[in-house]
């Protein structure tokens, strides 16, 4: 891609798109469908440009691949690329999801609809950065720039409250980044560099790596989010539109996931066996917590949103419990959970560009005029709440086998986190769907188009696909996550070597 290799490329389609719908005319009728045709090209694009990467990416290695490196701020300080088994699959996500997100938005936003696109397409060279970069002051710029398109998609074509939601989306997330730019700027002057391949072979010092972590956890807490930094997210999701809310609970939220594996577990793994007490204390809380507030929402999204809020602190349980089924399972519940929560906004959508309303008492007896509507949100509230045949019932599982095998107290509890989802979600089925068809104004509504069929259909065969076929993800991530545990567990027992040694010999 212009003489640089295919990871670049993925950052500059997305870029180059954005240009060329920049120059379209005015907000005429001509220059939005334009716009349209230019940002679902460009998604496309970018995605068949992703499924190149992956064809030459060797899934059985746990090496840096696809490198790309060149000369930026200073020789230690360079614009570098490269993807791994983590990176990878979330990159293929994020590709993947993108043309959903223009397909969703091709009717509702009939207004700036140039710079809707435009900020859409910044948005995914960000996102997409963020799992490329392989410097730490390159993973910080990209993981940054992402919070003023959101923002702006947020504040510009949300709800009635979209001013609060997107400051209060702004401020979070930027607030907890503040620390993470000092841990880089600490750990820059300690090891001279900021690449990461050379950071992970970086010994740091115990106590060094204690603040260390705890600065890059309030940057990646507020993005998961974890409790108590995740009040943003629901207002941020009720407000967004449909399109927005796909990507806040399809990818953004995946980054602090992506966070904790590529920096906090590899670099600091003392911290992190230190810390986990704490974090499992916090993700039993979000996971118990958030889901009987989800039980008395009246708000569609707002319900979906406190679920997305639990089931990453499924996430975090599995990463921080420190072996291979736990991190496995967080892992594939991060790809499982982009899908379907992706696809339960793009279902809420669906009946509010229909009815503009997504008050729960507003519905029911759907099923009666949109039998296909029906059967598409049945399998992403099945896949939500971990129904075995489901890729949601994969990730959960493997995760609890890892909390099990770490701390069974733990896991105990978080069970109960399992049941609630089931109530909340069966709940919100029910109200929406079943019952009798006894409002007026549903006497008239129509089922899935051809456009939304398009869209829907994939992620239900993906869904179903990955729930009975999981090993082409798990597979991929096996590699990293089998090198990541080694070099752990070699780290954790060098400090307690060093650790029994007398201070002489230290």
């Amino acid at each position: 891609m212009f003489g640089l290799g295919i990871l670049s490329g993925l950052l500059i389609v997305p870029l180059c798109g954005a240009a060329f719908i920049l120059t379209l005319g005015d907000d005429t009728e001509a220059s939005k469908r334009n716009a349209r045709w230019a940002a679902l090209a460009t998604t496309l694009l970018t995605f068949l440009l992703s499924l190149v990467a992956w064809s030459r990416f060797d899934a059985t290695t746990s090496s840096f691949q696809l490198i790309e490196s060149h000369a930026w701020l200073t020789d230690s300080i360079r614009f570098k690329l490269g993807v791994d088994g983590f990176s990878m699959p979330l990159i293929l996500l994020t590709t993947f999801l993108m043309p959903f997100c223009i397909g969703a938005s091709w009717l509702s936003v009939d207004k700036r609809v140039k710079e809707y696109y435009v900020a859409f397409l910044v948005l995914e060279t960000t996102m997409i950065g963020v799992f490329q970069a392989l410097d730490l002051v390159l993973f910080y710029l990209f993981f940054e720039a992402g919070l003023i398109p959101m923002f702006l998609i947020i504040g510009i074509w949300g709800g009635k409250r979209r001013i609060y939601a997107s400051f209060k989306f702004f401020l979070y997330t930027l607030l907890g980044s503040v620390l993470m730019l000092l841990a880089i700027m600490a750990m820059y002057w300690h090891a001279g560099t900021t690449d990461i391949p050379t950071l992970l072979h970086t010994r740091f010092p115990t106590g060094m790596q204690t603040w260390l972590w705890l600065a890059f956890f309030a940057s990646f807490a507020v993005k998961m989010p974890m409790w108590p930094v995740h009040t943003w997210l629901p207002d941020a999701h009720v407000e967004a539109p449909t399109a927005g809310s796909v990507i806040l609970a399809g990818i953004l939220l995946k980054m602090g996931g992506y966070g904790f594996i590529r920096i906090s577990l590899p670099m600091f793994p003392d911290a992190s066996q230190a810390f986990a007490p704490m974090v499992f204390a916090l993700s039993v809380i979000a996971i118990i917590f958030t889901s009987l507030i989800a039980l008395m929402q009246t708000d569609i999204k707002k319900l979906i949103a406190y679920s997305s809020v639990a089931h990453m602190g499924f996430v975090t349980l599995g990463l921080f419990t420190l072996n291979e089924q736990g991190i496995q399972g967080a892992l594939f519940l991060m790809i499982s959970h982009g899908i379907v929560s992706g696809a339960l906004f793009l279902c809420v959508g669906v009946v509010y560009d229909r009815m503009h309303t997504r008050e729960i008492a507003a519905y029911g007896g759907l099923v009666k005029r949109m039998p296909l509507y029906a059967a598409a949100m049945m399998v992403f509230t099945m896949a939500n709440v971990g129904l075995p045949g489901t890729s949601g019932f994969v990730g959960e599982f493997l995760a609890m086998m890892g909390a099990f095998k770490a701390n069974p107290t733990v896991a105990f509890f978080s069970l109960f986190g399992i049941i609630l989802s089931a109530g909340y979600a069966l709940w919100l089925y029910a109200r929406v769907i079943y019952g009798k068809l006894e409002k007026p104004n549903l006497q008239g509504i129509l089922d899935l188009d051809l456009r939304e069929k398009i869209i829907i259909a994939p992620l239900v065969a993906l869904t179903i696909y990955y729930g009975v076929h999981p090993a082409p993800i798990l597979d991929t991530f096996a590699p990293s996550t089998e090198a990541l545990m080694q070099s752990m567990k070699t780290a954790l027992s060098n400090t307690q070597t060093a650790a029994a040694l007398p201070p002489v010999a230290r």
